[in-house]
């Protein structure tokens, strides 16, 4: 990638957009195998700080995504008024200390402490990203490359779980977090040196698109956008949303060694590879489908992630109480029979995103994306990563005198719920967006 990248015709996506989109999809994959990783550091980390569910459902959760969502709408603000590029170098270097920092700590405060710093720098990468990436495709390819950009952290999965599993097994948790922070040094670099910024508003059609909107105070622009109504039903659906799916990812490998009698290490390959292979396939065939549809009908912007919800929550019940049969053995790894289920669900659990973002980015003009975004990944962070892996361990916590080892399992039904609430938001944002064409807001 040259630092021609940025300097992009307005007329053509060319290579140096796909080469940007690659390279903002590595950073964000890495910032999720950080946040991934976690998962399969729960005992390990319990055993050294001698704490319960709960306090590690406050550290993989709750002490990232307070500070998160503090920082979040100044970050966004900063997207909207600086470099997007040279903010997103910023992000990577310090995020690349923050995470190392993480492997150094010495107390259970010192982490949750280091976790809080990875929040701050983290705060402006999704986004600057999508930002960029709106500047980048026309709305008619949009989802399908916000679905390749968002499909890298599913697929990162695979290396924050299967490989963090053995080389949290083999060389501790704290070198887990060492060898993460090595690549964002290289993300850093390269966006400093090698990548320019393309033009804001590219491919908006609208006749502000070429214009920067009115400076206004941060809140009053964030009550701006909140006064959207299909704006705000979208992002509370996508919050709600990430309430559950990130509850299954945080506790899917506890689940596996507790329920189904495996490994740490089979259990992070199984997360791993199996859900971090569907939710790929799954993404980036929602993003394709999404562009294709939408051509012939804007509604399967909205279809598409409640048929997706509805799917999804079909195969996480029988996941969730399924036997723990074996299926198969390939070589010394058992593979359960619950497995089926838990692709599936994999599969269907990401349908939401890449239209849902690229929504996002039509609702609202070039110069205030940055806001929008912010205020999307404030909601899914705060609810997501804050309240779904904490909540879940709360109630494993509640459950246990009843049900013992298994508590964990009802407690994963009971945070997963929140979905069907996300999809009675999701009607009500057809039906607002279906009265108003929130693009020509101002």
């Amino acid at each position: 990638m040259t630092a021609r990248a940025g300097l992009l015709s307005p007329v053509s996506v060319g290579w140096g957009s796909h080469g940007l989109l690659l390279l903002l999809a590595m950073v964000f994959a890495d910032n999720f195998v950080g946040r991934q990783i976690l998962a399969v550091m729960v005992e390990p980390i319990k055993a050294e700080f001698a704490v319960g569910d709960t306090a590690i459902g406050l550290i993989s959760g709750l002490a990232f995504a307070a500070v998160y969502a503090l920082m979040g709408l100044p970050a966004g603000r900063l997207v909207d008024r600086m470099p997007r590029i040279r903010l997103l170098a910023m992000s990577c270097l310090l995020w690349s200390v923050a995470t190392m920092a993480c492997g150094l700590a010495g107390s259970f405060l010192a982490l949750a402490f280091a976790r809080m710093l990875v929040a701050v720098s983290e705060s402006p990468t999704t986004s600057a990203s999508l930002s960029l990436i709106a500047d980048l495709y026309p709305p008619q390819r949009r989802s399908f490359a916000i679905s390749c950009f968002t499909a890298a952290p599913t697929f990162s999965s695979i290396i924050g779980l299967s490989i963090g599993a053995w080389v949290v097994e083999h060389y501790g948790w704290r070198s887990a977090f060492v060898a993460l922070g090595v690549p964002a040094l290289l993300f850093s670099a390269i966006l400093a040196f090698a990548v320019r910024d393309p033009q804001r508003g590219r491919w908006d059609l609208t006749p502000h698109s070429h214009t920067q909107p009115a400076l206004l105070g941060m809140r009053a622009e964030a009550r701006k956008l909140w006064a959207l109504p299909a704006f705000r039903c979208l992002i509370l659906a996508g919050g709600l949303t990430t309430l559950s799916s990130y509850a299954i990812g945080m506790w899917n490998t506890s689940f596996l060694v507790r329920s189904h009698g495996l490994s740490l290490q089979h259990a992070g390959l199984l997360a791993g590879v199996i859900c971090g292979t569907s939710a790929g396939i799954g993404g980036l065939f929602s993003g394709w489908l999404s562009d294709r549809l939408c051509r012939r009908h804007p509604h399967w912007q909205i279809s598409i992630p409640v048929v997706g919800h509805l799917a999804a929550i079909c195969a996480l019940v029988p996941y969730l109480l399924w036997s723990d049969s074996l299926l198969v053995r390939l070589g010394d790894v058992p593979i359960p029979g619950a497995m089926l289920w838990c692709a599936l669900y994999s599969f269907f659990a990401v349908w939401w995103v890449a239209p849902s973002y690229n929504l996002v980015t039509q609702l609202v003009p070039a110069g205030r994306r940055g806001t929008a975004m912010a205020l999307q990944t404030i909601v899914s962070t705060l609810l997501g990563v804050g309240v779904g892996p904490l909540i879940t361990g709360l109630f494993s916590d509640m459950l246990l005198p009843a049900f013992g080892h298994e508590s964990l399992r009802y407690a994963l039904l009971l945070v997963n719920l929140p979905v069907i609430c996300a999809v009675l938001l999701l009607i009500r944002t057809a039906h607002h967006a279906s009265k108003t064409d929130y693009r020509h807001a101002e």
